[in-house]
């Protein structure tokens, strides 16, 4: 049984990694948040001690280390912009880590990780379920034994609906969450390099608060993009339903289907990772990459009002 510590209780992800680390049969002995509405423990484990104050939960932890009962794992569910230091955190006390994407925000974070990972014991692992999702594992298979010269045509579509709340949280600041593109969509672009190929141009048509689109060129595809947070945009049919996300992957003429089977894909991941089969750090540099170049985009307009037709080509020491 390994002993895990949780920063980032509160979160809306968070009670997926408290199934996942019951799930696989260990055990969480500390969690650390600012905010106390982390009554969601009790269902998981009643027994761990919480902590709102960074400084006490970093005591106990060295009290328990002392004592003989070392943290193995820090997973890692707080806001976006904290993941760094956190992981740093997770490093030092001698622990691997377990992050939620984006992993970070830059590509250079990216750098500095993989090299202080070398001075430390520890693993740092992300959470990239949409890799373990049989149909997208099937999806590459399958585009893997096709004709090795096909570039295919993909539209890709995600909604969720969020209310007023979000653009007044971190979700909503673009310093602290990356912008819509990275919150919400960092999952799906990796899932496209992964299957796709690299990066050859990356153009971004808008960005704003509540929407993202764009255009990228991978090795083996054409990919028009589209992200929303804004409950108007869901098409009407599936807003009727009662629906507040939709999910569209069009392959061709060909939709396919991923928006069903994640519920287990965090236990699935933690599986993988205590097999030592996780994902590290350098496996999400693409995704960070890109992601990071639309953000920059925003950057050189107002990012209040949004902006339209920006474009960068990929050199070849990013696309190697």
């Amino acid at each position: 049984m390994k002993n895990f510590v949780l920063i980032g209780a509160a979160g809306y992800i968070a009670p997926r990694h408290m199934k996942a680390i019951k799930d696989t049969g260990n055990n969480l002995v500390a969690a650390l948040d600012p905010f106390d509405s982390v009554g969601v423990i009790d269902s998981y484990f009643p027994d761990a001690h919480f902590f709102t104050e960074f400084e006490r939960f970093d005591r106990h932890l060295e009290k328990l280390k002392r004592k003989g009962t070392p943290i193995d794992y820090v997973s890692i569910c707080s806001p976006n912009y904290l993941h760094d230091a956190h992981i740093r955190f997770g490093l030092r006390i001698g622990a691997s880590v377990i992050c939620e994407k984006p992993i970070v925000l830059n590509p250079w974070n990216v750098d500095a990780l993989e090299e202080l990972e070398k001075e430390y014991v520890g693993r740092i692992n992300n959470i990239l379920q949409l890799r373990l999702h049989p149909n997208v594992i099937a999806l590459k298979k399958k585009i893997e034994q096709g004709p090795k010269n096909e570039v295919y045509d993909i539209d890709l579509q995600y909604f969720t609906s969020r209310g007023k709340w979000y653009h007044v949280s971190w979700k909503g600041d673009v310093n602290k969450s990356g912008g819509i593109a990275t919150n919400i969509g960092v999952h799906f672009f990796d899932m496209l390099v992964w299957i796709f190929g690299d990066v050859i141009e990356n153009e971004v048509h808008e960005h704003s608060q509540t929407k993202a689109s764009g255009f990228l060129r991978l090795e083996k595809a054409r990919v028009n993009w589209v992200m929303s947070v804004d409950y108007e945009n869901i098409p009407k049919a599936i807003r009727d339903n009662g629906a507040r996300t939709y999910r569209s992957l069009k392959i061709g003429n060909d939709e396919f289907e991923f928006s069903h089977g994640f519920t287990e894909l965090h236990t699935r991941s933690y599986e993988q990772i205590l097999k030592e089969n996780g994902f590290g750090i350098g496996e999400v540099r693409k995704a960070i990459q890109i992601v990071h170049d639309i953000r920059q985009h925003s950057s050189k307009s107002n990012p209040q009002s949004g902006f339209k037709n920006m474009r960068v080509s990929m050199p070849n020491n990013i696309i190697g």
